[in-house]
């Protein structure tokens, strides 16, 4: 029983250095641009070693992978939460607004972090990997919504795919506006495009 708050802490204690780390790391990143920020400026930034951050991330690319990997369990978690008498698009829409609406709270931050993504070729290219895992993901949530089977029905992997779709529009836009448009204004519309395929398939 003396085991398990030891444990808790510990699992606490690293996820505190982890958040650190992923936060200084997405600053300077954000704010000096991929090529221009070392490790040992991370390390120093979030106030520990560069041995360090070699115990919690392989490279600077991990970090941003961990944030974007961390997006991605969100949009499952908040579908998974939504009433599941809801429309299809409704609780779609409602999940990916959840990263949206945080990106528009934090928005000059976010939106940098945002164009570090899509505009550094390495990031990008680790971006879309991951939505490959996003899209396994969503694909399965919807899937247990409906009662269907993925390997039968068509429209679980479908409806991640537009969802997904959808996001990464909203993220352009707002990246290529300079933050002038308002993402989650953008997100209303993306849906409203895809809403009909959506729902009317269902």
């Amino acid at each position: 029983m003396t085991t398990r708050p030891e444990a808790s802490l510990a699992q606490r204690k690293r996820q505190l250095v982890s958040d650190e780390l992923t936060e200084a790391a997405l600053q300077l990143l954000a704010k000096q641009g991929f090529d221009a920020v070392t490790i040992d400026e991370i390390a120093t930034a979030a106030g520990v070693s560069k041995r360090t951050f070699f115990r919690y991330f392989a490279s600077k690319e991990d970090v941003v992978v961990q944030f974007l990997t961390d997006m991605g369990t969100g949009i499952r978690a908040e579908l998974a939460a939504r009433p599941g008498e809801e429309a299809p698009s409704e609780a779609l829409k409602k999940a990916v607004s959840v990263p949206v609406a945080a990106c528009a709270d934090h928005s000059d931050r976010a939106l940098r972090v945002v164009q570090l993504i899509l505009r550094t070729p390495a990031l990008h290219a680790r971006f879309l990997e991951r939505q490959g895992q996003w899209r396994d993901d969503l694909t399965a949530e919807i899937a247990h919504r409906l009662g269907v089977s993925p390997d039968v029905d068509l429209y679980p992997q479908l409806a991640a795919g537009m969802t997904l779709t959808a996001f990464n529009t909203v993220l352009q836009r707002w990246s290529d506006s300079d933050g002038a448009e308002d993402p989650l204004a953008l997100t209303d519309r993306a849906f409203a495009v895809i809403a009909p395929a959506l729902d009317d398939a269902r």
